[in-house]
């Protein structure tokens, strides 16, 4: 999953890839941040993957960041965080989507 316009989040990449567990391949994670069972699963829905898109918008997790500079501004200074993620929104609705 991807963002389309630019973000700036803590668990977005600068690509605007998605950065969740639900979104991750199945089994093991290498590093041991994420159980099996946060990972892909046959069984979730798009409404599943839409809601845990939501909730990382809504309460990110610096603790794990796909963007650390956005994920220290998060920690470290939250008005400029939040000026900066303003911009992004003003700007991507100016943007055209498709060219």
């Amino acid at each position: 999953m991807k963002f389309l316009t630019e973000i700036w989040h803590p668990n977005v990449e600068s690509d605007g890839s998605v950065c969740i567990s639900i979104l991750h391949e199945p089994g093991e994670d290498k590093w041991g941040y994420e159980r099996p069972e946060e990972r892909w699963l046959p069984i979730h829905s798009v409404e599943s993957i839409v809601m845990s898109v939501i909730t990382m918008l809504s309460e990110p997790n610096p603790d794990s960041p796909a963007n650390v500079d956005a994920a220290k501004e998060f920690r470290e200074n939250p008005a400029s965080f939040k000026k900066r993620v303003a911009r992004c929104v003003r700007k991507s609705q100016e943007e055209p989507i498709w060219d």
